[in-house]
């Protein structure tokens, strides 16, 4: 089981319904479509900052990584990214996500609660 996060460059929405709405059209643009467009420089820069954390999974054999999936650039593309985290290191983690997002000024959408966060 695992626990999905998706972090987007751009405004603000003004709701939940509304982030929900944005994050649909960015999978299905960004990450669904036929081409997948290499990461903005402030999505690559989120991805190396929690990789700073902690290592991808992909090169990770003391198994620390709370990251389901690896390696964990390879679910973004142009201003959004998309990634799972194991469910038992989801909290810590999640919390840690949602505040480096915060501090970068990008957008951090709970997939589950279908919320933003913090």
């Amino acid at each position: 089981m695992r626990y999905d996060l998706a972090v987007w460059e751009g405004d603000r929405p003004a709701d939940d319904k509304t982030a929900g709405k944005v994050f649909s059209d960015l999978y299905d643009r960004y990450l669904d479509g036929e081409v997948k467009e290499p990461p903005v420089e402030h999505i690559t820069a989120y991805v190396a900052a929690l990789l700073g954390r902690w290592r991808d999974i992909t090169a990770d054999e003391d198994e620390t990584s709370p990251w389901s999936v690896g390696p964990l650039i390879d679910g973004a593309s142009g201003p959004l990214v998309y990634f799972g985290l194991a469910w038992d290191r989801a909290e810590e983690a999640s919390t840690y996500a949602a505040a480096v997002a915060e501090s970068m000024g990008l957008m951090c959408f709970d997939v589950q609660q279908d919320r933003l966060r913090p």
